[in-house]
């Protein structure tokens, strides 16, 4: 395995520009037994898990600014009052007194971040689809084209669909080798208790309409719930070719058809973080009217040609072998023990695919689940958990060419920016903004789910990294001039919290934490601190990042003055008792401690602060830590160590 990741990093960094296109297919003999295994189709605003059931289909759908609740602040105005006693408790070495402080004056009262929501299921019900053989269903990363077949006493059924980048509707065709052997009834429905409305129009439309829900999680008995403020509207035209086309109890009947084509459209009333006012049932409309002015093979050609102009950007060829004859379920499950090379390659194809699916330029970035959601209360409310999840979406974006992908998440920073000054004014009384370790849809900045996890300010900072970061790839000055507003207000918000620790005088953030993690000598679940490590050196990356923009921009030169004089006075990295790369200022480690997060690592990647060459005793502590670690975790955290071990 670390022979292959070797020689993917070698053949990325050189370029290689060939790969077998019958290697960009994920592809399986029976259909999905649940979710997971649906197969993912999106275009940055439209998503859809397809399960390839013949006798039941069900395509879930979703629409990435369908959120519980309505445009909102979280801020906590209790926290400044409280912020010198926390700071004085750590110093003092209190930290259950300190945590319960700020439990109680730091964390949001009112709001701990709104989930992502899904639209629902489109449910196709098929007659006489028994007896199924020569099954196979396919997802073709190379067209971003799902594609299911399989035969039934003698006629051959196949379906085909996408969502299309270029008309915003997902189509579907439906066809069959035989005449007038296409009979189905098609429903909508959403997940309880969700309340919907759902109708059929003339000419052949099925539509759900409804709202984002209500939303009080974690809120004390008695604290308003937050009023789902986002109106959808969902709609299915379905058109056949021959048969009969008919609607009864509020489901569209199909029968005896040659051909279907369905295209399925949704669309909601946000315009933006602080706006619900458009017509979400004349943008779903207005989507069909526009994708049925052309047929089918159109619809296709644009939305591949579209979809290719990102995806054809990079090729990868690792070499094949016998084993990419497999089905793909087969392939990984024997992946360990064999040789699939070109696996390793689909791979990293479909990391891009997704990226490109769930993450287009005007849209919203991709959250935790990058835009696929079955629920309405979906695993840490599929939001944008910044202290990690949320950054490492988009690791890949510049480096695998996809630099517009990145724009959704720069656009958010800039809101960030904007919502976070209240916040930093009335939390902390700082100039700048900040955010902490969530946000949502409505650009909440305020600390969420309790002092363990939320009471760390520096998710601002972590974010306003990839907008330099992206300057470093496009070398656009106008663009620098257009996120330069953020970069200098999360600097400014640094330069206001800083505050000298009584032992060495170093300028350190307090409270904070190091993401979800506390040293296991403390209570159990305190995690608040005062100049982690990660933190010191996400302020070293600001600083550094903010002084070479401001000069290329030749802008804010006593700002600059500042930020060099705050840089001499930042707490250095240590290497502790057990050759481990301190997390915290204390040496504080547990050689044992297997936690999901090594957040203070970030110095090694993706940052470059650790260098073999110029800090051999860092980086070998760095990886000490590693080892100590352990590799097996969460999915994500795994991911982590792979880039930090490569």
């Amino acid at each position: 395995m670390k022979i292959i990741l070797k020689i993917l990093i070698l053949v990325v960094l050189l370029n290689c520009n060939a790969q077998d296109n019958n290697n960009l297919k994920l592809w399986y003999n029976a259909p999905a037994a649940n979710w997971n295994e649906a197969l993912p189709l999106g275009n940055g605003r439209l998503g859809a898990m397809v399960f390839g059931n013949p006798s039941n289909e069900n395509i879930q759908l979703n629409e990435l600014t369908l959120w519980a609740g309505g445009p909102h602040r979280n801020d906590n105005p209790d926290a400044k009052g409280a912020l010198s006693e926390v700071r004085e408790l750590l110093f003092q070495e209190k930290y259950d007194e300190a945590h319960r402080l700020a439990n109680e004056k730091f964390i949001s009262k009112t709001s701990h971040g709104m989930p992502y929501e899904t639209v629902g299921n489109l449910r196709l019900n098929f007659e006489n689809q028994e007896n199924v053989s020569d099954y196979y269903r396919e997802l073709d990363i190379e067209k971003a084209i799902n594609t299911t077949t399989y035969t039934v006493d003698g006629v051959t059924y196949k379906r085909e669909i996408f969502t299309s980048f270029s008309d915003q509707v997902i189509v579907m065709k439906i066809t069959a080798n035989k005449k007038g052997k296409i009979s189905f009834n098609a429903t909508m429905d959403r997940p309880e208790p969700a309340k919907v409305s759902v109708f059929t129009e003339a000419n052949g439309v099925l539509v759900m309409t409804g709202f984002g829900g209500d939303n009080s999680f974690r809120l004390s008995p008695g604290t308003p719930a937050i009023k789902g403020m986002v109106e959808f509207d969902s709609r299915v035209k379905i058109v056949p070719e021959g048969g009969k086309l008919s609607a009864k109890n509020n489901q569209l009947n199909v029968s005896k058809a040659n051909s279907v084509t369905l295209y399925i459209s949704i669309a909601t009333n946000f315009v933006n973080y602080q706006d619900v006012s458009a017509n979400a049932h004349k943008k779903a409309a207005d989507f069909i009217a526009k994708a049925e002015k052309k047929n089918y093979k159109q619809l296709v050609n644009d939305h591949t040609s579209f979809y290719q102009n990102y995806f054809n950007r990079v090729s990868l060829d690792l070499g094949t072998s016998e084993a990419a004859k497999n089905p793909t379920d087969v392939r990984i499950k024997e992946f360990s023990t064999g040789f699939d090379p070109s696996l390793a390659a689909l791979y990293f194809q479909f990391g891009r695919y997704l990226l490109i699916s769930s993450s287009q330029p005007g849209g919203q970035p991709a959250n935790l689940q990058g835009l696929w959601c079955n629920d309405l209360t979906p695993p840490w409310k599929s939001a944008y958990t910044v202290n990690i999840n949320t950054e490492m979406n988009y690791w890949p974006a510049e480096v695998t060419n996809l630099s517009e992908m990145h724009e959704p998440l720069i656009q958010m920073v800039r809101e960030l920016s904007e919502a976070g000054k209240e916040t930093a004014k009335v939390m902390y009384g700082a100039d700048g903004w900040v955010t902490h370790h969530n946000t949502d849809l409505w650009r909440i900045c305020g600390p969420v789910d309790g002092a363990t996890w939320g009471m760390w300010p520096t998710g601002g900072t972590w974010l306003t990294q990839h907008v330099w970061d992206k300057f470093m790839f496009n070398g656009d000055l106008e663009y620098l001039k257009s996120v330069y507003p953020a970069m200098k207000g999360a600097t400014e918000f640094i330069l206001s919290v800083l505050t000298p620790e009584p032992k060495n005088g170093w300028l350190v953030i307090a409270p904070s934490i190091s993401p979800e993690h506390g040293p296991s000598v403390r209570s159990k679940n305190v995690t608040i601190e005062a100049g982690t490590t990660m933190d010191n050196q996400l302020v070293f990356d600001m600083f550094t990042k903010t002084i070479s923009a401001a000069k290329i921009l030749n802008v804010d030169a006593a700002l600059i003055s500042k930020i060099e004089n705050a840089l001499q006075k930042l707490p250095p990295m240590k290497v502790g008792q057990h050759n481990q790369l301190q997390e915290w200022m204390q040496d504080l480690d547990d050689p044992k401690d297997d936690h999901r997060h090594v957040s203070h690592l970030y110095g090694l990647y993706p940052s470059n602060q650790i260098s073999p060459y110029r800090h051999p005793e860092l980086f070998q502590g760095a990886e000490n830590t590693l080892i100590q670690r352990g590799d097996p975790s969460t999915g994500w955290s795994m991911n982590w160590k792979i880039n930090l071990w490569a």
